[in-house]
């Protein structure tokens, strides 16, 4: 008795279930828990928490078991007990190593939801059931159909982590080390992927379309990236550089080029996709180029330990395709410690550009790249008002603003304006041009100084 009240303490999980009473829809549940590690359901507690008791504990007690062996062909433990002088009905389920359907259907808990499961997702259940990952499995390919030239140069690449690597190593020893080989001699896909001369031949989405857009309707140009990986990522990168602008500072005695968005933030950006895409997806991984933003989007959620908000700070790393990852960390492109969604924010910030935006959407994975710092949404984000948000748009259209005007666009007193412009000026969203008096005027940060007239006020500016 003290465990089922123990029990009752606890919040639901993907191993306890909670109902005030029973339902046939409830065999959905049943069916998840028996895919997961087994679990409970138990009939007569509510939300709360609170015992309410079932009624006819009986009857149930004979239809329970009978609907869960014909409908999921499981034998469950199904009990009545009195808590309180109330009656309580408790479902055991032991775990299955397969999947069983209900109506035809497969169900996963997720946290202390029951969701509806199908292909690549239960496919990928299924694998990590078995403690199996996707791009170990075997793949129908031959050492015929590997690039040889990428192994050569993965070997030249890997000689600082592999310090014992050799340019005379066969492909089949370098496959063998990297684990790219199965138990009975089969090139695994991740081999396939990392090495081969058309993989797309035997995975048909295993390809990046990158695509430069005027609007989401006017398309200017597409570029299909194929081969293997290693070819997919610079033939990638190199088609979204044909679409960007780049300017040259000088550091020193030497010139640093300074492209649209950081091309190291973009390779890291394609990297990810490369590695974490979900290879069972028939769906490509995408790459429209706007002239104010690059959106990126690859098949594949999140793994579960991860939320949206871990990946701009320090997190673990969970790489859905582990092979694959370890050849990409050999070669030197990534470090294996989650790192790398969070140097793709840094970068972009270092460029004085928005914090890139990640989201799962439309059953994938999304990484936002964007041009330009001073639009209203992005600077809502850093806690501008309104009129400060008003302001600063202005001098982005007009490139300069005085208090004055301030005052005229705000609807406010000089002294707000005055406290306004010092508080953007603070947050290095304004620089103050001038020290006091009519000839002080702002203009972003970064940003030329505005046009002058000869007088040295602001053309159709009155003070």
């Amino acid at each position: 008795m003290s465990k089922i009240n123990e029990l009752i303490k606890e919040e639901e999980s993907e191993y306890l279930e909670f109902k005030e009473k029973w339902r046939d829809e409830h065999l959905k549940t049943l069916a998840a828990l028996a895919f997961l590690n087994g679990g409970s359901l138990i009939l007569g507690i509510d939300d709360k928490h609170n015992v309410i008791g079932i009624d006819n504990s009986e009857k149930l007690l004979e239809d329970i078991p009978s609907k869960i062996r014909e409908k999921l062909g499981l034998t469950p433990s199904v009990k009545c007990i009195k808590i309180n002088g109330k009656k309580v009905i408790i479902v055991e389920i032991k775990p299955l190593q397969l999947p069983i359907s209900y109506n035809g259907k497969y169900y996963s808990r997720s946290g202390s939801t029951t969701v509806e499961i199908s292909g690549s997702e239960l496919a990928h259940l299924l694998l990590s059931k078995f403690g199996k990952n996707w791009d170990a499995l075997p793949s129908d390919a031959n050492f015929e159909d590997i690039n040889i030239e990428t192994v050569n140069i993965f070997k030249s690449l890997a000689r600082k982590r592999i310090p014992n690597i050799s340019d005379i190593d066969s492909v089949e020893k370098v496959f063998t080390n990297l684990k790219l080989i199965t138990e009975d001699n089969k090139i695994t896909r991740a081999g396939l992927l990392l090495f081969g001369t058309e993989p797309n031949r035997f995975f048909i989405s295993a390809k990046a379309r990158i695509g430069r857009f005027k609007t989401p309707a006017i398309i200017l140009d597409t570029v299909i990236a194929e081969g293997n990986l290693f070819n997919q990522l610079e033939r990638a990168v190199e088609a979204i550089k044909k679409h960007m602008s780049v300017r040259f500072e000088i550091k020193g005695i030497e010139r640093e080029d300074i492209w649209d968005f950081p091309i190291e933030a973009i390779r890291e950006a394609v990297i990810n996709a490369l590695i974490h895409k979900d290879y069972l997806s028939t769906a490509e991984i995408q790459i429209r180029i706007y002239d104010d933003r690059i959106w990126m989007w690859n098949p594949g959620k999140l793994p579960e330990q991860l939320s949206i908000e871990d990946l701009k700070r320090e997190h673990s790393s969970y790489p859905k395709n582990p092979l694959i990852a370890n050849a990409f960390y050999l070669a030197g492109f990534i470090e294996l410690w989650g790192s790398g969604t969070k140097r793709i924010v840094d970068l972009c910030k270092e460029q004085n550009l928005p914090e890139p935006d990640y989201k799962e959407e439309q059953g994938g994975f999304s990484v936002y790249f964007y041009k330009d710092i001073y639009t209203e949404e992005n600077l809502r984000k850093t806690g501008l008002n309104e009129r400060q948000i008003k302001a600063v748009l202005y001098v982005k259209e007009k490139e300069e603003i005085t208090n004055t005007k301030y005052q005229e666009i705000c609807g406010v007193k000089k002294r707000q304006a005055t406290d306004d412009l010092k508080y953007l000026t603070n947050k290095k969203i304004l620089k103050r041009i001038g020290i006091t008096g009519k000839g002080t005027y702002y203009v972003l940060k970064g940003r030329k100084r505005g046009k002058r007239d000869t007088k040295g006020a602001p053309k159709g500016c009155k003070f």
